[in-house]
């Protein structure tokens, strides 16, 4: 196939990437990412309820509520099978049938964040992915709309760099598959990820031109530096975040402990590219950095469809969860009682996303930091993944999220008080060096007047 067919081909591709159903967000290759929860709040109290109970009691449950008229559906579909037995060339699949089915009442819901997962997708999604994996070392997003894949940042001396992978680089092809609109899960997991010294070859689309550029990957053993840090001139303390994994809570305060015992007099929390992670991490982090005496109390909060929701809250070194659900939630004692009473410069950019941007959000909020950088992607919304107790499992949006002002920044984004695009030259590059970003240079310059 030549070039030009190829590139066809994947334009046709984004247009039924735009119709079909994808988890988007943003994704470290072997790591999930955005906000989703499993069977909590209100899904520990109702859907999983119905769950339990089966298939049976589900389905009565939306017909008493004036939902789908099941019984009419049912006929409707066994007329249908029935022209299917009678004149179907070929032999029928009952699973990827079945599986069909879920997969279109998912799709009808019109969330694009929506999703069926059958039995070996499901065990496929819920495999751990603790900071540490066989993968090839680059972090992913898609576009909600079209179903594109980009990468957004490839780690140093990991097997994407050493490969030639770029940032910018659209994921084409992994193998002889066109990956354009598979759920971005499924297609790290399954695709990506495999074992230790085996190879995955993935084709890209490069530049303006859209360039097919082949790569053999390899995959190994890749640590993710959750936080990395180190100390820059005039006493500036540098974390870089690249997620929010359970354990980087731990770390970013290991990480400013260290800081500070070298005598740190100002900080920059780089977010870039973050796609989020842990919901909790990103609250336990904010009661770290905030100092009490500004806070009313109020981290973030959610609301579902009835307006009913959680409501995180830090007062006297303790978190908090209210919620509208009728269940407790015991609270927990800060990572360490402690704040950090220096100037800080939060840098973000449209990488930047979920959880991430509650973090910026609720500083921002508090006047606590500046922040540094380019509109942020604006995912103010949380998935929830509702096993349904024969292995499978569906995903939806549940409720939305709001920082301390009372602002869900879903489609929105955090606005930086300091706008300033990463350097054209700059934007191409692999590894970017902290000494020739723009972007921190001009964090550095907003600390300058704090």
């Amino acid at each position: 196939m030549d070039n030009g067919e190829s590139r066809n081909k994947f334009w046709k591709g984004v247009l039924v990437g735009a119709l079909v159903m994808a988890f988007v967000g943003l994704i470290v290759v072997g790591v999930s990412a955005g906000i989703f929860l499993i069977g909590r709040a209100v899904i520990d109290n109702q859907a999983l309820v119905q769950s339990e109970a089966g298939p049976d009691a589900a389905g009565e449950s939306e017909e008493e509520d004036g939902g789908l008229d099941l019984d009419a559906i049912g006929d409707k579909m066994q007329y249908i099978q029935d022209i299917v037995d009678s004149y179907f060339l070929y032999e029928e699949d009952p699973q990827k049938v079945e599986d069909g089915i879920y997969i279109g009442l998912m799709y009808g819901l019109d969330d694009p964040y929506a999703g069926y997962y059958n039995e070996e997708d499901f065990e496929s999604l819920m495999e751990d992915t603790a900071g540490e994996y066989c993968g090839i070392g680059a972090m992913v997003q898609q576009n909600v709309k079209t179903g594109i894949v980009t990468v957004v940042r490839v780690f140093k001396d990991a097997p994407a760099y050493e490969a030639g992978m770029l940032p910018g680089d659209i994921i084409y092809k992994v193998g002889d598959e066109f990956v354009t609109g598979k759920d971005l899960d499924l297609l790290v997991n399954e695709d990506i990820r495999g074992e230790e010294g085996t190879y995955v070859d993935i084709t890209v689309l490069r530049g303006d031109s859209s360039e097919e550029v082949e790569l053999k990957v390899e995959r190994r053993h890749v640590e993710v530096p959750s936080v990395e840090h180190q100390m820059l001139a005039d006493k500036t303390g540098y974390i870089y975040v690249m997620q929010f994994d359970t354990v980087t809570s731990g770390q970013f305060a290991a990480a400013v402990d260290d800081l500070e015992s070298q005598g740190m007099e100002k900080l920059v929390i780089d977010l870039r590219d973050n796609p989020g992670g842990v919901l909790d991490t990103a609250v336990e982090m904010m009661a770290y950095v905030l100092p009490e005496d500004k806070l009313d109390g109020l981290l973030i909060y959610t609301e579902d469809k009835d307006g009913k929701g959680e409501h995180f809250y830090c007062k006297d070194g303790q978190i908090r969860v209210d919620n509208d659900y009728g269940y407790r939630t015991p609270g927990y004692p800060k990572t360490d009682d402690h704040e950090i009473d220096v100037p800080i410069a939060v840098l973000v950019n449209g990488n930047s996303a979920s959880a991430s941007e509650l973090f910026t959000g609720a500083l921002q909020d508090y006047g606590s930091a500046v922040v540094v950088g380019t509109q942020t992607f604006g995912k103010g919304i949380v998935q929830n993944v509702i096993p349904l107790g024969d292995g499978t499992a569906v995903k939806l949006t549940t409720s939305r999220y709001y920082i301390p002002s009372g602002v869900c920044i879903h489609e929105i984004g955090i606005t930086p008080d300091v706008e300033v695009e990463l350097s054209d030259e700059l934007k191409d590059e692999a590894v970017v060096e902290l000494d020739e970003d723009n972007q921190l240079a001009a964090a550095l310059k907003a600390l300058e007047n704090k």
